[in-house]
């Protein structure tokens, strides 16, 4: 291990959840069907991807920017200004990479300017050598292009990169990287073929940084 890549929503953030709420809260007074599974496949996606899974879902005259902003909205008055809650254990790693000259990067299917503010307000910018947003790439996840350029802007090797994910997207894109994708489940429970695809399954960032510690496992 040279590097470690991670995702942000969901790995570093409990954002995955906070946007769960705040669709949920529209979803429930449009009574939206089968929101729940609609919601699980947008993990992981960037903003157009997720709007076609929403079209194809509940038609293709559905209402999606606007209730994108609605959210968004809803999304903003709770989180912004450094009030996102933080993953546990994820001070804590990024620490213990710094302490030890372990190169670290963002890729994150966010535009890179969000991916920035959110880390900043956190105060947790500093922590990274480099941030790679959705926009910086032509296909998302599961293709494995932000990861690569993730590599490359580090300068690391893809097969000396571990990735921290926890959507099967972003398990598939490292994956295909070549890198060591280590899952922490956030929303997404890890089926047989992540199981198959990942190089460690952990509860949470602490085990991970334990089993870094031991190099029991990277």
């Amino acid at each position: 291990m040279k590097a470690v890549i991670f995702d942000m929503d969901g790995v570093i953030f409990d954002s995955e959840y906070a946007t769960y709420l705040s669709w949920q809260k529209i979803a429930e007074r449009e009574k939206l069907p089968d929101f729940d599974d609609v919601y699980k496949r947008c993990i992981g996606v960037t903003y157009e991807v997720t709007k076609q899974i929403c079209l194809d879902a509940y038609g293709q005259d559905f209402p999606y920017e606007k209730f994108a902003k609605e959210a968004s909205l809803i999304y903003h008055e709770r989180y912004d200004g450094g009030r996102l809650p933080v993953k546990e254990g994820a001070r804590e790693l990024l620490s213990y990479l710094k302490e030890n000259a372990i190169p670290t990067a963002i890729a994150s299917s966010k535009r890179e300017e969000r991916v920035v503010i959110q880390l900043k307000e956190a105060g947790l910018l500093s922590y990274f050598d480099e941030v790679v947003g959705g926009d910086c790439v032509k296909r998302s996840k599961p293709a494995p292009d932000i990861f690569l350029l993730a590599a490359e802007r580090l300068g690391i090797a893809p097969a000396d990169c571990v990735v921290i994910e926890d959507s099967y997207n972003g398990i598939r894109a490292a994956h295909a990287a070549g890198m060591i994708p280590v899952m922490v489940p956030d929303m997404l429970e890890p089926n047989e073929e992540m199981q198959g695809l990942c190089r460690a399954i952990c509860e949470t960032l602490t085990e991970v940084k334990r089993k870094m510690a031991e190099e029991s496992v990277f």
